[in-house]
């Protein structure tokens, strides 16, 4: 039986894309002035790093693409003190799972000040026992060393609990390491090979797991 539920934030409970244009604008900017370097090798990578901002860490990127230091700094450094202050709204079917009586933990890797702004635009600060923030500016930390936490000091057994993210590589990952059930919320349906516990297009499968 089920005790805690552990969520993912960009991509499970709500959007980037709803947000990206605003959130990432002058980022943008930023990488089109350095498009000479960064399209040295004939393809349009920018446009591919634009892409990849809305669903991975910045720094993950920075490194799979090789980016210029100077640029990778300048980023991180707006990205660090970056808050979103405008409305934002979670996906209609979180509601599904923001109702389920469980412990629900929040764990998201980004930067703390814009991570911590986004649950606040969002209002779902109440819905979480705790939340953490995976921050590779401020500490080695991953997910799951984070899961392992959660469940030493709440006294949880892996089988107790069920990871939902969106992204096989990360939450999931972590959690499959430590013998968590996973939840692949996949609603474009991205990840059709994905090897996890469980995977759906709507949170409301969410239910049928914990009856």
């Amino acid at each position: 039986m089920k005790k805690a539920l552990i969520l993912d934030l960009d991509n499970t409970i709500y959007p980037v894309s709803s947000i990206s244009e605003d959130l990432f604008g002058q980022l943008y900017v930023v990488l089109d002035q350095y498009s000479n370097s960064i399209n040295a090798d004939g393809t349009d990578r920018v446009t591919h790093i634009k892409e990849e901002m809305t669903r991975r860490p910045f720094q993950h990127i920075a490194d799979d693409y090789q980016l210029d230091e100077e640029l990778r700094n300048r980023i991180i450094d707006t990205l660090n003190n970056m808050a979103y202050t405008l409305p934002m709204q979670p996906y209609a079917d979180y509601e599904y799972v923001r109702s389920v009586p469980l412990d629900k933990f929040l764990v998201t890797t980004g930067f703390s000040k814009l991570q911590h702004s986004k649950v606040k635009m969002l209002g779902i600060g109440d819905d979480f026992k705790a939340i953490h923030i995976v921050d590779p500016e401020v500490s080695p930390k991953t997910k799951k060393d984070i899961f392992a936490e959660i469940m030493e000091v709440h006294g949880y057994e892996p089988e107790e609990i069920l990871v939902i993210g969106d992204d096989p590589e990360s939450e999931i990952k972590a959690a499959k390491a430590l013998g968590i059930d996973t939840f692949l919320y996949d609603p474009e349906n991205r990840y059709p090979d994905a090897e996890v516990t469980h995977k759906a297009a709507n949170m409301k499968e969410v239910l049928t797991i914990l009856i």
